[in-house]
Formats: C-alpha cells, sequence, structure tokens
C-alpha cells in the first residue's frame, strides 16, 4: 500500500514537471481526433449538443415531460447529460491511450501513466464549455449562478480521479486484450441507462434505490444537480461522500497496481 502510495505521489509530481509537455499531448490528441474533417474540431461540441437537442425535444416537446421538483425537465436533463458526455468520453478514449501511443511507449523514456491523463484533459476541454453553457441555459431560465454553482469544481475534480483509476485499469488491459474496449463501451451503455440521468430516481421503489446509488456515476450526476437545482453542499450527504471516495480510492489503487505490473511488458507486446 505505502508503495502504492509513493507512487502515486510520485506521477503527481511527474505531472507537474511534464504539464507542458502533456498540454502538447492533449492539444495534438484534440486535433487529430477530427482531422480530415471539413468542421475540425467542432464536431467535440455539435455531437452532444445534438443528443441534448434529441433528448430535449422527444421528452419537452414531444412527450411534453412535467418539470422536476418544479424546475425545467431541460435544465434538470443537462445537469445529467454534460457530467456524462464527460466520464464516457474520457473513460473510452483513455482505454486505447496506450495502444494509440505505441511509438511513446516502445521508444521514449516516459513515465506511461501519463498517457491517460492527456485523453481525460482532452475530454475536460469539452467539457469545461458545456459548463459555459450550462451557465448560459440557466440565465436564460432566469437561474443565475449562486455560491452553490462553485462546488462544481469539487464534482470536476472527483470525475477526474474517478476516470483516472478506471482509465489506468482498462488501458492496461486492453494492451493484452484487445476486447476490453468493446467491453467498456457496453458497460458505459448500461450504466448510462442504469444512472438517472432523464428519470428521476424517485420512480424506483425505496427499497431498491441503494442499489443504483452504489454507481459513483449516481453521485456525480446528483452532484451536478444539487449545485445548480437543489442548492447543497457535498458535505450534506456524508454518507453517500465517504462511499464515492472510498469507493474511487479503491478503483485508483487497483488501477495503479495493474498498471505498474503490466506496464515491463507493454513494449514486448505493442
Amino acid at each position: 500500500m505505502k508503495k502504492l502510495y509513493d507512487n502515486l505521489i510520485g506521477l503527481v509530481r511527474d505531472i507537474v514537471a511534464n504539464r507542458k509537455f502533456l498540454w502538447q499531448m492533449t492539444r495534438r490528441d484534440f486535433r487529430q481526433r477530427y482531422l480530415g474533417s471539413y468542421l475540425g474540431i467542432l464536431w467535440a461540441f455539435i455531437q452532444p449538443a445534438v443528443t441534448v437537442m434529441i433528448f430535449w425535444f422527444v421528452f419537452q416537446v414531444g412527450f411534453k415531460s412535467a418539470p422536476v421538483d418544479n424546475f425545467p425537465f431541460i435544465l434538470w436533463l443537462v445537469c445529467g447529460m454534460f457530467p456524462w458526455f464527460f466520464l464516457s468520453d474520457a473513460i473510452l478514449s483513455a482505454t486505447n491511450s496506450v495502444i494509440e501511443s505505441a511509438f511513446l511507449v516502445k521508444k521514449i523514456v516516459f513515465r506511461v501513466e501519463l498517457l491517460p491523463i492527456v485523453k481525460i484533459a482532452s475530454a475536460l476541454v469539452v467539457n469545461l464549455f458545456f459548463v459555459g453553457v450550462l451557465l448560459m441555459m440557466f440565465a436564460v431560465y432566469g437561474y443565475p449562478p449562486t455560491i452553490y454553482s462553485l462546488q462544481l469544481v469539487y464534482y470536476l475534480f472527483a470525475m477526474i480521479c474517478l476516470v483516472l483509476g478506471i482509465s489506468w485499469l482498462t488501458s492496461s488491459l486492453t494492451v493484452f486484450m484487445r476486447d476490453i474496449g468493446q467491453f467498456v463501451g457496453m458497460m458505459l451503455q448500461f450504466g448510462f441507462w442504469g444512472t438517472p440521468i432523464f428519470w428521476n430516481l424517485q420512480m424506483i421503489p425505496e427499497r431498491f434505490q441503494f442499489v443504483l446509488k452504489l454507481n459513483p456515476a449516481y453521485y456525480i450526476v446528483e452532484g451536478w444537480r444539487q449545485s445548480f437545482i437543489y442548492h447543497e453542499w457535498f458535505w450534506q450527504h456524508p454518507h453517500l461522500t465517504a462511499y464515492f471516495w472510498c469507493s474511487t480510492a479503491v478503483v485508483m489503487f487497483a488501477g495503479a497496481w495493474c498498471f505498474k505490473k503490466l506496464r515491463p511488458h507493454f513494449a514486448d507486446v505493442l
């Protein structure tokens, strides 16, 4: 445990020391992802925006969904959709980060654990754009930012920690089992429908609600809604907060351990 802790501390130091290189890698990844298309990086923002518009049209216009807790449905919806966009995009892209950067693994003395961070940072850029869109939407509906909105920084940090732990695990395993990428995509689909993003948890019988709360994404999605809609601090939910950070710590340590054990064999397989 102490070795893993020291490894994580060393990783933080390497992130600080290599921050310029990581930023360059992030910009390169961002451009390459949409290289060759006429709209370029605009697709990073267009695709999620179109998804939100489709859901809004189906549920707000088509089904005429009623307000949730006296809040416009579209605002309640985007508070769940935007963090999920980051979680799914970051996990999917970071899962293939080692494979896609095989040249760094085989030819350059480089701390490979930093590769998933590049993908996470790339997804975070898009997510920050949608934070701005979210604030604008709330302002248009007559709900200006409040002091509670500041804790969004906390939930962004929580998302990054969770995704980093998962990506260390999945990216290291994908080198040896390429089917992991397909499995991750399938689990994300299951997680989307299993997370109360466009449906309310109160629709589920109370005796089963605790099962859905075991999903770490529930804490994140509800955290965004607490920040913008319900105006509650994260420490007002101590049990959920403690569970989330305990489970995230387990995922991070498991991911770091797996990555460390498999890393010496990456070059041979790639």
